[in-house]
């Protein structure tokens, strides 16, 4: 257990507060339709290039990496397993949306990663994304629907859970490599993040 007061982050690490949230009860949503021209898609069996791109698309300017530092095969599992359902919103050929509910847990489920590319924030497709996950995850019958966020995400994502209708129920601090200096990403990503060389 860590005492009160600083703790020194390794050199070629970075340290968050991560916050777990959870809702026990399905919430009254108001209708919100997909932005124009955008439509949701299912993704089943998803092809693990498609999802890394997608992931990077979305996550790598908060520093996603959670599913970058898996090997293809742990991905492959997890991307094949039908408990696990990914969608995005479409246009054409372009994916702008992720979304991706786990089921492996019985009576729950994660909302395991939620986000948008840079060209629909500020759309409306959020509230609606969000919408459609409320929706799907509870009609599967559950008695929880829960995630987790940290202070490498976005600013509003927090306030954005709370406002969906999620309560904070714990709080964490992770420390983990910095994707920057470990797993290849571009040292001008995550400008809200110091980077600590090694």
């Amino acid at each position: 257990m860590l005492s009160d007061g600083y703790h020194d982050v390794p050199l070629g690490k970075v340290a968050t507060v991560v916050t777990i949230l959870e809702m026990t009860k399905k919430p009254t949503t108001q209708p919100v339709s997909a932005p124009s021209g955008w439509t949701l898609t299912r993704v089943t069996n998803p092809d693990r290039l498609w999802y890394r791109n997608l992931f990077r698309k979305i996550g790598e300017e908060w520093l996603w990496f959670a599913r970058e530092i898996l090997s293809d095969s742990e991905l492959d599992a997890l991307l094949q397993n039908p408990m696990i359902h990914v969608y995005t919103l479409r246009q054409g050929n372009e994916d702008g949306g992720l979304l991706e509910l786990d089921f492996r847990v019985d009576g729950t489920c994660e909302l395991a990663y939620f986000g948008l590319a840079a060209e629909l924030i500020g759309s409306g497709a959020g509230l609606y994304l969000m919408n459609v996950a409320i929706q799907k995850a509870w009609a599967e019958g559950i008695t929880r629907f829960h995630l987790h966020t940290c202070t490498l995400d976005s600013p509003k994502a927090l306030p954005f859970y709370l406002q969906s209708g999620f309560v904070p129920i714990a709080q964490k601090i992770e420390i983990a490599d910095d994707p920057r200096l470990q797993h290849g990403y571009d040292r001008s990503l995550g400008k809200h993040v110091p980077i600590f060389d090694l």
